[in-house]
């Protein structure tokens, strides 16, 4: 696969796992590009940790547009209809409260045990965790939207080597290679992009998978 493909046809499958009604957190970076592929008939509310209920998807709004409203990506966002602004301690009610159905986040590793590492590395500068670690706990869906491996190097672990942003926390892993469901036993390989085999897929990934009775293609 091509790599300027990857983040669209990893933002285009996350897209199916939204349904018509959800409210959705949306991380920085990948998960931004996911409501631009949502399924016909399928409407979300897009919530903001920063304040913002029923944000507008990032590229409706230009840096042109008088009202310099950002998203927690720091890109210029609006309002859509029926939206609003609302204090951060409201915003973080809603998480902490499980309002939210689902957040998607990018990952710089995960674990077979469900485990996120997404905010720091060490001895690099970071702004700071931002709302991940609430959402990790107060959403009832966690995806992880990545690339499959970092120059080569697998993301997908048996254990996090980076700092924790939250543990147990995931339900799903999407990247350019396949779909894996958080289980009790491990990650369960579900779908695989057929680009690839079983075997390219687990030679990738540093944790065992087990393979699905079940499994079929990404791709419709």
């Amino acid at each position: 696969m091509d790599k300027s493909e990857i983040k669209a046809f990893i933002a285009k499958r996350v897209a199916k796992e939204l349904h018509d009604g959800d409210v959705v957190n949306l991380g920085i970076g990948l998960p931004d590009l996911v409501p631009n592929y949502l399924p016909e008939g399928v409407k979300v509310t897009l919530q903001a940790e920063l304040g913002i209920v029923n944000t507008a998807p990032a590229g409706l709004y230009q840096e042109a547009d008088p009202f310099h409203v950002v998203n927690a990506s720091g890109k210029s966002a609006g309002i859509a209809p029926g939206g609003a602004f609302i204090d951060s301690a409201t915003s973080f009610g809603l998480i902490r409260g499980g309002h939210v159905q689902a957040t998607i986040l990018g990952g710089l590793e995960v674990d077979e045990e469900g485990s996120l590492s997404n905010w720091i590395i060490p001895g690099k500068k970071m702004p700071g965790m931002g709302g991940a670690m609430d959402l990790l706990v107060g959403a009832e869906n966690v995806i992880v939207a990545m690339e499959h491996t970092a120059k080569g190097a697998p993301k997908i672990l048996k254990k996090c080597k980076l700092p924790y942003t939250a543990v147990h926390c995931i339900t799903k892993i999407i990247t350019e290679m396949g779909v894996m469901n958080v289980t009790d036993k491990g990650l369960e390989l579900v779908e695989i992009n057929p680009e690839f085999t079983v075997e390219e897929v687990q030679a990738a990934t540093e944790a065992t998978l087990i393979i699905s009775p079940n499994l079929k293609s990404m791709i419709d």
